[in-house]
């Protein structure tokens, strides 16, 4: 497995919130919840997406936006339109006052909501994704910008999608879950084999015949005993060429990634309770538990015992603290 599909392998969409959001203009809505990402696809009409300081993106149909849960922010027709509704930090929704919940009265049909329970008088229709904490890789969020728009008219994931969520069948939402991993991963990858999306030093180097082997390498077999020495053999270079080379491309030296990646997985392995200390270090490349827990712990600020016991069970990261 290449470095990207490491990464993109994190997405999976358990029990997200989605819905199918039908707008009557004048519209607009107020988002402050803390979601992980939410992913935003519009199927009529159009939207924009406007941020407190100021920053707008234009998601035109079968556009797929990709938005983090850092910045609060409008989505609605145009900027500066009133507010139809006000989604707080705790999911909970909202009349502008912040009073009056109005979660139901915009309710109808299959996951559908909005102020218009007619799909022919609606200006915009809206399918929406959001992952719950824990089910998208931090490394996967770190490569994302708070906002990003993903051009895909015409995708058939995002006509399959806009089929499937008004179906009121056996196993739809296991069919939805996966339909938004697909469409997250797909509009990743086309936005940085594009460049509209910022790619990584990582996603970058992975183009360059020695480091993107070598990058391969460290993500295929991490529990092997990589030395600098032998990661070069693998790749055909001197010890000094691969490590000028892929700390120039990925900016740190092939050790520090390797750590990095390992402690990233760790982190992952150890949301399994049933995985023990030494499986989990040997699955991430440590001959002993004392080895990874102290190197985990030089990483982390925390120990794997600690760090598992503080995790809570939805999946989610504890802070960083010594113990």
């Amino acid at each position: 497995m290449d470095a990207l599909g490491s990464l993109l392998n994190g997405p999976r969409a358990q029990s997200p919130m989605m819905l199918r959001m039908v707008m009557r203009s004048p519209w607009s809505i107020r988002i402050e919840d803390t979601a992980p990402l939410t992913v935003v696809t519009v199927a009529r009409g159009s939207a924009v997406l406007t941020y407190d300081d100021g920053t707008t993106h234009t998601v035109a149909p079968g556009d797929v936006a990709l938005a983090r849960g850092t910045h609060p922010y409008t989505f609605g027709e145009q900027p500066g339109t009133d507010w139809v509704a006000r989604i707080d930090a705790h999911g909970d929704c909202f009349d502008p006052t912040g009073t009056h919940s109005v979660a139901e009265d915009m309710c109808f049909g299959v996951r559908s909501w909005g102020n218009c329970n007619d799909d022919e008088a609606a200006d915009a229709i809206m399918l929406i994704g959001t992952y719950a904490t824990g089910e998208v890789s931090q490394g996967l969020l770190d490569a994302l910008d708070r906002c990003t728009v993903v051009p895909m008219p015409e995708h058939p994931l995002v006509g399959l999608m806009e089929d499937e969520i008004v179906r009121d069948s056996p196993a739809q939402e296991a069919v939805l879950n996966r339909l938004l991993d697909l469409l997250l991963i797909t509009g990743l990858r086309q936005s940085m084999e594009s460049g509209r999306m910022h790619a990584t030093q990582w996603y970058r180097a992975h183009s360059d015949p020695v480091v993107g082997h070598a990058l391969r390498l460290l993500h295929n077999d991490i529990e092997q005993p990589w030395t600098v020495g032998s990661l070069a053999a693998a790749t055909g270079v001197s010890r000094a060429v691969l490590a000028r080379r892929f700390t120039d491309l990925v900016g740190e030296p092939p050790m520090a990634y390797l750590t990095a990646w390992r402690m990233s997985v760790a982190a992952d392995l150890l949301a399994d309770r049933a995985l023990s200390l030494s499986a989990v270090a040997r699955r991430v490349g440590y001959g002993t538990p004392f080895a990874f827990s102290a190197a985990f712990k030089r990483h982390r600020g925390m120990s794997p015992a600690a760090f598992r016991a503080a995790r809570p069970r939805d999946g989610s990261e504890p802070s960083a603290r010594a113990t």
